[in-house]
């Protein structure tokens, strides 16, 4: 299956991609055939011990998209030779086996025993030009927009590519495009202090911000555009999210005018204070001082990489704690929890407004804006509020995707940013399973969306770039924009062009409890409201044991250069007292019963943060509990809810005396992927199901074991994720 603007640029036969690396009577002969969008595996044989596949509408089960791509491998065996291939690279020798390594730590392993040798060299130095190409305008998406623009009959799976669908969801994803997205948001939050800013359309003032983006009512556009020169990218102040308390979060670049910065910062910061209910103080936070650095995060990633995929694991079972530890990952995912729970203290509790800073405030500012959000409003933690805070905090405030995301595989910028806020969010929906809409099967999947190069949103490093990028294209290519401001992308929150409306039944979390859930009660349906009381108080956590807890008291202490911004006289006196007000504050809230409407807030103890699993150990067949893991849990909820739902349309169906017809479309309607046969269902969990479903090892990862091994046994493949280093000497 290939879609729209797709293109085989080469092709081999009589190839055999290998299943196990302990014997090759599991595996597989086809075809390998390299595109300008993926590279795809075409054979007839059935997989073998394999009896679930979750099926991707634009990716088959042996196909890479060519930005998922980490690194090219490919090995002679006769000559004992191994090379990594750029993109312009030339192969000396004819290659035996080609092995691609994956970003998302699968590795896939071809043989040309029987191929052509000159055909598996060609396949293979293609795979390497067309998977690291020199221009952002040759990333797939351009060819196919380009093919849409000029029949625009013919659409991927038959949807518009443009908007923000749910994918068969009634609702929209607000894009933040458009003046009135924003305007919508500040009325939802009720930031009446605020206003909507147009002084950035056609992106006059700053290339890396959006077109409209919120400031406080009582800074003037004159104001702003004098203001601008003096930050670093022109990235003025902009509102993130207010509290129903008042108080604002901010995100700002940092004053690179070094004699303008104390006169510019009391004037921000007045305007902040004015637009506060009660002209509460602004808090400040040095995000670059208080959080681990990009470097830093790209470092422990690649330690990550290396200690779930690459080491043998009976050679570090004895100490793989301690190595996992020595990554620091965890360690910053902590960082990043703890710091926002801080904000949110400061928010919450002091009633304060929040300035977030960082040196460009494109980076770890959207990962803790959007950490704080989550934790404050129940509305992000729902599946339309999540994208459009993602749309609000990540693509349209300019975070640099292209080159944190490596795209075109020469970026020394890299940083796997967005990974670690879904990791965070993760481990919030492990603690608070009852206060997301969303599943962790849901992150995993959009973590790896974000590397489909069909889709625009996680493709750019700002929409400026998306405008100039797309509007040169469009000349090139002779395409009449119109009105448009530069091409309009497939948007990835279109879920229905890469799932079924089935399979996406899985993003939804059973144990969700819903802002406005039904109830029947003496045969009358009921609706429990949030209400904006209880919106506004805390949500109490399960009590863990105060130290396991989020307090500390050396750790609560102010830090130098990181919170207070604007300093009353006797601020430093009130230190002490502070520091034990934050304590108190959370001592408080974990020892109270929960509100899944509220705020939330993260238990960070060393045993309370985890590995998502899931993510990153789900092409790992000796990783793998066969009919274990979550899932199984997902599953029996699942059955439950189902059963819910049942009873109260059968309870409606008394009541109402529907017409038949009615009922029986209501009967069969389910919100749930795991259904009950009926009432007082005792079926048992399918055969299919284990830890990495809906993902299947089988067949991704060329590991010693496929149906699984003990955990003694755990990673215990050959050596992988060689460095090019390493392969560069042995060539």
């Amino acid at each position: 299956f290939f879609i729209l603007g797709e293109i085989v640029v080469n092709e081999v036969n009589f190839v055999r991609k290998c299943i196990a690396t302990d014997t090759s009577q599991y595996d597989l002969w086809g075809k390998l055939v390299c595109t300008n969008f993926k590279i795809s595996f075409i054979t007839d044989d059935p997989m073998p011990l394999q009896k679930f596949h979750y099926k991707n509408l634009l990716l088959g089960e042996h196909d890479v998209p060519l930005t998922g791509i980490e690194q090219i491998v490919t090995v002679n065996d006769t000559k004992r030779k191994q090379k990594v291939l750029g993109p312009n690279q030339k192969l000396k020798f004819n290659p035996t086996e080609l092995i691609i390594y994956c970003k998302d730590f699968r590795i896939v392993r071809f043989r040309f025993d029987e191929a052509g040798p000159e055909s598996a060299k060609k396949v293979c130095l293609a795979i390497a030009h067309y998977s690291q190409p020199t221009d952002l305008q040759l990333l797939f998406a351009f060819e196919y927009v380009g093919e849409i623009y000029h029949n625009p009959a013919k659409k991927v799976n038959g949807v518009d590519p443009g908007g923000g669908g749910g994918g068969g969801s009634a609702q929209q994803t607000p894009l933040f495009e458009t003046y009135s997205d924003w305007d919508r948001e500040i009325k939802r939050t009720g930031a009446s202090e605020w206003r909507v800013c147009s002084v950035n359309e056609g992106y006059m003032i700053s290339t890396c911000l959006p077109e409209y983006f919120v400031v406080p009512s009582s800074l003037a556009d004159q104001d702003l555009k004098l203001f601008s020169y003096s930050f670093i990218g022109r990235r003025m102040p902009s509102w993130s999210w207010s509290h129903p308390n008042g108080s604002a979060l901010v995100r700002m670049a940092n004053i690179k005018d070094v004699l303008q910065q104390r006169r510019i910062d009391q004037r921000i910061c007045n305007a902040i204070t004015r637009s506060h209910p009660q002209r509460s103080d602004v808090y400040k936070s040095d995000l670059d001082k208080c959080l681990p650095s990009i470097q830093e995060i790209q470092a422990a990633h690649i330690k990550l990489k290396q200690l779930c995929v690459n080491e043998p694991f009976e050679e570090t079972e004895e100490k793989w704690l301690s190595s996992l530890e020595n990554t620091r990952w965890l360690e910053y995912i902590r960082s990043f929890l703890k710091h926002s729970a801080e904000l949110v203290y400061m928010m919450e509790c002091k009633h304060v407004s929040v300035v977030l800073q960082e040196e460009e405030g494109r980076d770890l500012s959207c990962l803790a804006a959007s950490l704080i959000q989550v934790m404050l409003d129940p509305y992000f933690r729902t599946i339309v509020g999540f994208q459009s805070l993602i749309q609000k905090e990540w693509v349209m405030a300019g975070y640099q995707f292209l080159d944190r995301c490596n795209h075109l595989k020469r970026s020394d910028k890299e940083s796997p940013l967005f990974l670690m806020f879904l990791d965070c969010v993760w481990q919030l929906l492990e603690q608070y399973p009852a206060a997301f809409e969303f599943s962790e099967v849901y992150l995993t999947v959009l973590y790896d969306s974000a590397r489909v190069s069909l889709f625009g949103t996680f493709l750019f490093n700002c929409p400026h770039q998306r405008v100039k990028e797309s509007t040169e294209f469009a000349i090139s290519k002779n395409i009449q924009l119109g009105d448009e401001k530069g091409l309009t992308f497939p948007c990835v929150w279109d879920w229905s062009l890469q799932f079924t409306s089935r399979d996406r039944l899985l993003f939804h979390n059973p144990l969700y409890i819903g802002k406005s859930a039904p109830c029947v009660h003496n045969g009358a349906v009921k609706t429990f409201k949030r209400s904006k009381k209880n919106y506004s108080s805390t949500l109490r956590g399960a009590p863990p044991a105060l130290k396991n807890g989020i307090i500390s008291e050396q750790e609560f202490l102010p830090r130098r250069n990181s919170l207070i911004l604007k300093l009353k006289p006797d601020f430093l006196q009130q230190a002490e007292s502070q520091s034990n007000s934050m304590e108190q504050y959370f001592r408080d809230w974990f020892a109270k019963p929960a509100d899944l409407h509220g705020v939330i807030l993260p238990h960070i103890s060393g045993t309370q943060i985890k590995l998502w699993k899931l993510c990153y150990f789900r092409w790992v067949p000796e990783a793998q509990i066969n009919h274990g893991g979550f899932i199984t849990a997902f599953h029996k909820v699942s059955l439950l809810a189902d059963e819910v739902d049942m009873l109260n349309r059968n309870l409606r169906q008394c009541k109402s005396n529907a017409s038949s017809q009615g009922n029986c479309s209501e009967l069969d309607q389910s919100r749930m992927y795991f259904r009950a046969n009926g009432l007082n269902d005792t079926s048992g969990a399918p055969d299919f199901l284990s830890s990495s479903f809906p993902f299947s090892p089988v067949g991704n990862l060329c590991r010693r074991s496929i149906l699984g091994t003990p955990l003694s046994k755990f990673l215990s493949g050959a050596k992988i994720w060689l460095s090019t280093e390493t392969l560069a000497n042995e060539d």
